[in-house]
């Protein structure tokens, strides 16, 4: 079976930056990050063995959701000095690698993937390599999760979208419009957080029958709020929805091939990492891609 990997780009190079703390090479840059992407990148390879892999970088925010929200994603600190090097040493790394990678202005990283991941013929299997909540709502039975905080290295289905939500995947985008989205700056329905949220949508099924029937809800108090909220809930489910955007799907890009030896050399000891040009040093062509 034809299996591809996407990586959420941003997301792996954010957590290898702040999970290794300092390293650098000969020459004083700093290459935290790209250590980590890499491995982790040959981790994630090794394991789910993709026939096709893909990295997907943000390239800006959707201007239909910071229309309907102007503070959406305000909040988020400026990206780490010693990170934005690195974004383009970790790019010349895929290249050398043969990684296929996709950045455009003005496309969130999560939109490209969800359209990617629905353009998928039947008979693949895709594995979305991101810890952001955001993709369990494209869960189905062939397209499944890989979450870098589930250190079991499970690939997350339906079973583990309801244990960790409450409700199933094709809920995910209305519990997040009921209960809002901290990390995105995206605010919810008052006193509603995720259980609250789980609850509402077993009983009604969706925000569109809970809106129709806010009689029906037992307390007066949040009967009350989510009245107060409604235009803001229905505004949230445009902003927590994966919409379409412009995505050519060419299997061969996207191939698993064998890396440039000699320019993954180069890279590698520029960086100084001894232990990854000895690892090269010592495997095979066809294995290049795995170190």
């Amino acid at each position: 079976m034809n299996r591809l990997l996407i990586v959420d780009g941003h997301a792996y190079a954010y957590r290898a930056f702040h999970a290794i703390r300092e390293l650098r090479s000969p020459a004083g840059q700093p290459t935290n990050a790209i250590y980590g992407f890499v491995k982790m990148l040959a981790k994630m390879r090794l394991a789910l063995q993709p026939t096709h892999l893909i990295v997907v970088w943000d390239g800006g925010l959707h201007a239909a959701r910071l229309a309907a929200l102007p503070d959406y994603k305000a909040q988020r600190p400026e990206m780490p000095a010693e990170l934005q090097p690195q974004l383009v040493a970790i790019g010349n790394f895929l290249t050398a690698a043969g990684i296929a990678s996709y950045c455009h202005d003005g496309v969130e990283a999560d939109d490209y993937i969800a359209t990617l991941a629905r353009r998928v013929p039947d008979g693949w299997n895709v594995v979305i390599a991101s810890s952001d909540k955001d993709f369990m709502q494209l869960v189905t039975a062939r397209v499944g999760l890989l979450n870098p905080n589930d250190k079991t290295g499970t690939i997350w289905g339906r079973e583990q979208v309801l244990a960790k939500t409450g409700v199933a995947p094709e809920q995910v985008a209305d519990w997040l419009a009921l209960m809002g989205d901290a990390v995105d700056n995206i605010p919810g329905v008052p006193g509603v957080g995720p259980k609250t949220a789980a609850e509402l949508l077993k009983q009604f099924g969706s925000v569109d029958n809970l809106l129709a029937r806010l009689g029906e809800v037992k307390s007066d108090k949040l009967r009350q709020a989510l009245r107060d909220s409604a235009a803001a809930v229905v505004r949230n489910q445009g902003l927590v929805r994966l919409p379409e955007v412009p995505c050519d799907f060419v299997p061969e890009r996207l191939l698993v091939r064998a890396g440039d030896v000699a320019a993954l050399r180069r890279l590698y000891a520029g960086w100084g990492f001894q232990g990854l040009l000895a690892a090269l040093a010592a495997a095979g062509a066809e294995q290049a891609e795995l170190i």
